[in-house]
């Protein structure tokens, strides 16, 4: 498996937690940290559902 120098596991991880803050975390209220943490969790599992396997590509440029 080849992971190129410009991406990384942590940009995809960013992203992830970008897209939590966007579409779960922004719009909702919670009572305490066990509210939360359900809220994020079941979060998790409906995104696990259809899981997108992120495939790296990369081109060499031969300068031909």
């Amino acid at each position: 498996m080849f992971t190129p120098k410009h991406g990384s596991w942590l940009n995809l991880v960013e992203g992830l937690f970008s897209k939590m803050a966007r579409s779960l975390l922004r719009s909702i209220r919670v009572a305490s940290k066990k509210e939360l943490k359900a809220r994020i969790l079941a979060y998790l599992d409906d995104l696990n559902r259809e899981p997108v396997v992120h495939t790296w590509t990369y081109k060499i440029n031969t300068g031909a």
